[in-house]
Parts: structure tokens; sequence; C-alpha cells
């Protein structure tokens, strides 16, 4: 007897059923997730200009799936925040993502200024002896002063980024009596150094909201946050802005072009 003839005979008549109600799950939760995907980019980029998305039908006729596997869709845009179902209206789009370029080297002002204000908030700001990760990254002497920022950052008034910044004391110390509320670090570089910026590194990860976290963003303890490490040098090559930004990844997406090369 072949292998899969005993598991079956020894499992009983039931088992293969099982089998095939686990593999029919899997694969429409598989669509689900495809689903999700498309649905998430067509709201995010002004797919449902009147705020609501179409009817269960209509999607599961237009994307050729069953309307369980629209109604698993659904159900992951709801855990993201991003839709609601409202009795009576239907499934609507209840949060709105920006578009944040990582093609460009903008300070966030200068990057969302076709979505609204973006003010600050700053928590704290001075001098502190540089860790030695910051002073290996400024290429300073490990333990020497550099300026140290935090700011909560607000677009029309709903907090988007918590940021910490670490710049040289040479540079940052011009920086201390500055309008750090209403201005970019960046432009404030460029204005006391005299010089432009030229280029950044960076690094883009998800990372869990830490308690301090969660409770200056007003996110959930927990929820995943897009953290931003980034290395911004002049246009001579000094290293003169670190940072590690975190966005509520409920409120900003963050997109490039990329050029193929080997």
């Amino acid at each position: 007897m072949p292998p899969t003839d005993r598991v079956r005979d020894h499992a009983g008549q039931g088992a293969p059923t099982v089998a095939a109600q686990r593999t029919r799950r899997r694969l429409r939760a598989d669509r689900a997730r495809q689903l999700a995907d498309l649905l998430r980019r067509q709201l995010l980029t002004g797919g449902c200009p009147d705020g609501t998305l179409p009817h269960e039908s209509d999607l599961a006729q237009e994307f050729r799936v069953s309307r369980n596997t629209v109604r698993l869709a659904l159900d992951l845009l709801r855990a993201e925040g991003l839709v609601e179902r409202l009795p009576g209206v239907g499934t609507v789009v209840v949060a709105q993502k920006y578009p944040h370029g990582l093609d460009r080297l903008m300070g966030l002002a200068e990057t969302l200024h076709e979505h609204g204000h973006v003010t600050n908030e700053v928590r704290t700001v001075g001098l502190l002896p540089a860790p030695a990760l910051v002073a290996e990254r400024l290429r300073v002497a490990p333990g020497a002063d550099v300026v140290y920022i935090e700011r909560l950052r607000r677009l029309n008034g709903l907090p988007l980024s918590l940021d910490l910044t670490y710049i040289p004391l040479d540079i940052g110390t011009e920086l201390l009596g500055a309008d750090l509320e209403n201005t970019d670090v960046f432009r404030l570089l460029e204005t006391v150094t005299g010089r432009a910026l030229g280029h950044a590194e960076i690094t883009l990860e998800a990372v869990s909201a830490d308690a301090h976290s969660a409770t200056v963003l007003q996110a959930p303890r927990g929820a995943a946050v897009l953290m931003l490490e980034r290395l911004t040098h002049l246009c001579d090559g000094r290293p003169v802005d670190l940072e590690f930004i975190r966005f509520r990844g409920d409120r900003i997406s963050m997109s490039g072009r990329l050029h193929r090369s080997l």
C-alpha cells in the first residue's frame, strides 16, 4: 500500500477533508493579502475620491475573488487603521498616509509642504558627551560634547515623527538659540555653515514602539514604527547631522526611484 494510502487509512475518512479545508483557508488568506496590497495602494493614491470603497460584491467581481476573500482583505486594512466599516454606508477610508520621498535630501517641512503645516515641539536641546557610535559617525573625539535635539514633529497638528538629532559642537552651538520650532534643521545647518548639504546615508527598518515613543507619538505601545537612521554630510563630505527618526507607520509611506546598475 502506498504511504499516502496508509496515512488515509489510519487517519480515517475525515483526514483528506480537513487537509483540503486547510488548503482552501491558506489559499484564501494568500489571496486576501494580495488583494489588501492592491486596495491599500489604491486608497492611498486617491483611488477612492469620495472616501468610500466599492461594495464587496463589486470588489469580488473586479478582482475575481470570493466575497469571503474580500472580507478578509478588508479586515487586514481595518487592522492597519486605514478603513472602517460603517453601517448603512459601507467601508470608508479613515486614515491617510503622507508620501515621503527617499530620492532627494530634504527636510520634513520641505518634503510635506503640499500636505500641510509641519510644526516642531522641542522636547530636549542641549549638550551631551558623544556616545561611541555617535562620535564615530560624526568623526569627533569619543566623549566630546555634541548638541543633542529631540523633537516631536506634527503635520496639521497630528503627531508624525519623533526625531533624535546629534550635531558636532562647533556647528550645533549656533543652533541652540535658533527657531527650532518652525525651521527644519537642514535649513539651519546650511545657514550656519554657509555651505549646501551634499548627501546622506540612510537605513530604514521597522521597529516596535517603546513605551516612551508610543506615548509621545500617541501610538499603541508595541505598534510598528518606521525607524530612519540618517547621516547627513555637507557638500565637502563632512558629516554634520546624525538622526534617529521614528515615524508613525500608519501616517507615512516611503517611496523612491531605483535604477538598475550591475
